[in-house]
């Protein structure tokens, strides 16, 4: 079968590309589509200029997974080395799986490939790894909405912004998806913003997207908030805050904070 570097090199991106988001999914990390194009531009050339080097069977794998971690490196926005495992953990299952599956299809249909020199091509090298790996991504992306579900809870807050602080009652919302710089974002009523601090100052801002259509708020960095999960009582340093200049009585927390718990 005759192989094309820049068919090689189309396919290989697209699949990487679309394993990466499928990994970024199911651990939630905050990475963008441009840290994952990139790792994918490098894993794609790896693919290609990978069987030049003629590798044993053994020194292959190796060289393979330790591809696979350094892809997982460049693609991802890591605040520890858990974070960093997650993320190449999901990546290098979801190649097995859909490596597995795409040899799978080809055996059944009756379809020619070509593997093991660090990609699979066939005589449609585009339409089934695509189809293959979207199914992925709706799986992944199902996982973790089913993830966010358990932290739609309650809690009591205390926010302190200098010398000020306020308590409010606050819920995780699995529909919060804000992100500044990446860090995640919780949000408050205006009223209770103005008890902390001058809101007319805040430099900071964050577009969101509502029902109503998207609008810019205003975000300032409190010092830390404690959060009252009844039993116990955790503190977090540093956390962005926007103010939602629409009525509201609670604080709507960003589901991240409870990795940051976790991990704390």
């Amino acid at each position: 079968m005759q192989v094309y570097a820049e068919l090689a090199l189309a396919e290989n991106f697209c699949m990487d590309f679309t394993l990466l988001f499928a990994a970024k999914s199911a651990v939630k990390n905050t990475a963008s589509a441009k840290r994952l194009a990139l790792a994918s531009a490098l894993g794609a050339v790896f693919a290609v200029v990978f069987p030049l080097f003629s590798l044993n069977a053994v020194w292959a794998v190796i060289v393979k997974i330790l591809s696979g971690l350094l892809i997982c490196l460049v693609a991802g926005r890591f605040k520890s080395i858990k974070a960093y495992v997650k993320f190449a953990a999901a990546f290098l299952i979801f190649t097995a799986l859909l490596g597995g599956a795409l040899i799978g299809v080809f055996s059944l249909t009756g379809l020619d490939y070509s593997a093991g020199q660090g990609f699979i091509l066939s005589k449609i090298p585009i339409g089934i790894p695509l189809f293959g790996a979207l199914l992925l991504i709706l799986g992944a992306k199902k996982l973790a909405a089913r993830l966010k579900k358990t932290c739609a809870n309650s809690v009591n807050c205390r926010i302190y912004a200098g010398q000020s602080q306020i308590d409010i009652k606050g819920f995780f919302d699995s529909g919060n998806k804000v992100y500044l710089k990446g860090l995640p974002v919780s949000v408050i009523p205006q009223e209770a913003a103005k008890k902390l601090l001058d809101v007319s100052g805040i430099k900071e801002g964050v577009k969101i997207h509502t029902v109503a259509g998207s609008k810019t708020i205003g975000v300032f960095t409190a010092d830390k908030i404690e959060i009252d999960f009844g039993e116990k009582r955790e503190t977090l340093y540093k956390v962005k805050i926007g103010v939602n200049p629409n009525r509201a009585d609670r604080a709507i927390l960003h589901c991240d904070l409870l990795e940051d718990i976790k991990t704390a």
